[in-house]
């Protein structure tokens, strides 16, 4: 079992930079793949940007692709979404999710059995 803490939300201007966090707390960390998905209202939950166990390995959603970076220190059981020139489409709560049992980034939502409550990230023009 392990508990997902998303923080870092907010309200920032389009091409504005935000940086979201999760904190991971009960079993092992590093033992985790993670990832990040987002929820607009009346959208499905979509993949954002996914990270390996070692942090070595990462996968980017085409659509924050070179303006999104995945991290993690697993000394801090924490895995951080640096979200740059954002833009009104990335208007959505954005989850974190953990699974231990990928070997490889999954892209789908049911892959992962543990998830955050959500951060709300709202871009204004």
């Amino acid at each position: 079992q392990v508990q997902l803490v998303e923080s870092g939300g907010g309200l920032v201007q389009a091409g504005g930079s935000l940086r979201l966090s999760c904190a991971a707390s009960g079993r092992t960390f590093s033992n985790y793949a993670m990832g990040w998905f987002r929820q607009a209202p009346g959208q499905e939950r979509e993949f954002v940007a996914g990270i390996s166990r070692s942090g070595v390995g990462t996968y980017y959603a085409d659509t924050v692709k070179g303006r999104f970076t995945i991290s993690r220190d697993n000394a801090k059981n924490t895995v951080y979404l640096q979200m740059d020139s954002l833009k009104r489409e990335d208007t959505a709560v954005y989850y974190c999710a953990a699974d231990p049992n990928l070997l490889i980034i999954a892209t789908m939502p049911n892959k992962y059995n543990y998830w955050g409550q959500g951060t709300q990230v709202t871009v204004s023009s």
